[in-house]
């Protein structure tokens, strides 16, 4: 069974993001798929920093990914106690998935800006995939619905990753060239699968 960690923030002064249907579309691909019965999706909303510790000892996940917004200087924006964004650094996260890393062979970020927090985990889990700039929410939702897939019919994380930029140029979205891929050291994401 692969585990999927699901994790949104929606932040009070932030635009609001359609993470209903991300998650819709990314059901519906997994369970068209050849072993969507393998792949169970976990899912946890409005992430304050410290529910990434504990949802990663909760769910101990293979695929970690995280739905909302990061900003310009590199950081995600998750949730503070008042409700309004609370920025997380690339080195926060980095050490997050340094001491949490166990099962997980992947982590997604998607959300605007992400590039560098990619960079900076890929140091410490076998693949890592960003945005390198802004993306819509209809991109990046069609991008990662169709990466699910890919997993799901068994495809390695490379391939899986570019049917998710195929399907962006299939439907005329023409923000193919924003996910970027890293991968730690040794590890081919050509080859790797989950």
């Amino acid at each position: 069974m692969i585990k999927s960690l699901f994790l949104s923030a929606q932040p009070n002064n932030t635009q609001q993001l359609d993470i209903n249907k991300e998650m819709q579309e990314i059901v519906t691909k997994i369970h068209t798929s050849n072993y969507g019965t393998e792949i169970k999706l976990e899912y946890e909303r409005a992430v304050r920093p410290d529910d990434l510790l504990q949802a990663m000892n909760v769910h101990h996940p293979h695929i970690v990914h995280f739905s909302g917004h990061g900003n310009k200087h590199g950081e995600l924006l998750l949730i503070d106690t008042f409700g309004d964004a609370k920025p997380v650094s690339a080195v926060a996260l980095k050490a997050l998935f340094t001491a949490v890393k166990g099962n997980i062979k992947i982590v997604i970020l998607n959300s605007c800006f992400s590039d560098m927090q990619a960079k900076a985990i890929a140091e410490v889990i076998d693949c890592v995939i960003g945005m390198n700039g802004e993306i819509s929410d209809i991109a990046a939702i069609t991008f990662i619905a169709s990466f699910y897939r890919g997993i799901g019919f068994g495809y390695s994380i490379l391939n899986a990753f570019d049917q998710g930029k195929v399907a962006l140029l299939l439907e005329g979205i023409s923000e193919e060239h924003i996910p970027v891929i890293y991968h730690k050291e040794g590890v081919d994401p050509a080859i790797t699968t989950l």
